[in-house]
């Protein structure tokens, strides 16, 4: 999952971003509302945490905008306010959801999954794709009786190819999706990490395998076994 945090007390904003990490998340952190309409009008991510008092724009502003220009992405509103025509101007505004500080991480991501799967979104403890497991909440990847942990970026990347097999991501996208919009990374770190995984997929002596598709980018294939340059 893809998070946009838009939160100007920048503790909170940090302490967020480590809870995001702590659950896999790539995210980006923005901490005004102009920086985070501007952001979130990119359309690249699943969910967007918007603070209520922000500068520059406040949140409901964002948020009316964002539904203005048919950006769909689902919106949980951070907010200091617990009055009931604050979170109902809120929600009619375009918001998902709203949780009132301060809130616990357990219900924060309650709330995540539950506007998550209002999107489609199943909530699923691990992805099968040929003779492949992966267990979400371990990071753990088996292939029959071998397993080995995936690092947190090997993961996040290998996560995504696995719930689209078949599907062909350019660098430019896994940039995108897996280091953020923020990020300063270059498509050779794509490279390197394709590198590690294939690797990994070698000693688990899977059929599955990441192919190049030339000149369009990289694909996860249930079928392919032969070993790839990047």
């Amino acid at each position: 999952m893809y998070v946009l945090i838009v939160e100007d007390d920048r503790a909170l904003a940090d302490t967020l971003g480590e809870l995001m990490r702590e659950q896999h998340y790539t995210f980006d952190v923005v901490y005004n509302g102009e920086d985070g309409l501007a952001y979130a009008e990119s359309d690249l991510y699943d969910m967007i945490l918007l603070d209520i008092m922000l500068p520059k724009t406040d949140g409901f502003e964002v948020v009316k905008q964002l539904r203005k220009k048919k950006i769909r992405t689902p919106v949980i509103l951070l907010t200091a306010r617990d009055n009931l025509s604050d979170k109902v101007h809120g929600l009619d505004c375009g918001a998902d959801d709203y949780i009132t500080k301060p809130f616990s991480k357990e219900e924060l991501f309650a709330r995540i999954r539950a506007n998550s799967r209002r999107q489609g979104e199943m909530v699923i403890d691990e992805i099968n794709v040929g003779d492949l497991r992966l267990d979400l909440s371990s990071s753990e990847l088996t292939c029959g009786k071998k397993t080995i942990r995936l690092g947190f970026k090997e993961f996040t990347l290998f996560k995504l190819f696995m719930q689209n097999p078949m599907q062909v991501f350019s660098k430019t996208e896994l940039l995108s999706k897996i280091w953020g919009y923020l990020s300063d990374a270059e498509e050779n770190h794509v490279e390197v990490y394709v590198s590690f995984l294939r690797k990994k997929l070698a000693y688990l002596g899977t059929a599955v395998n990441i192919e190049t598709i030339r000149k369009l980018g990289y694909r996860l294939s249930p079928t392919v076994r032969k070993e790839e340059a990047v």
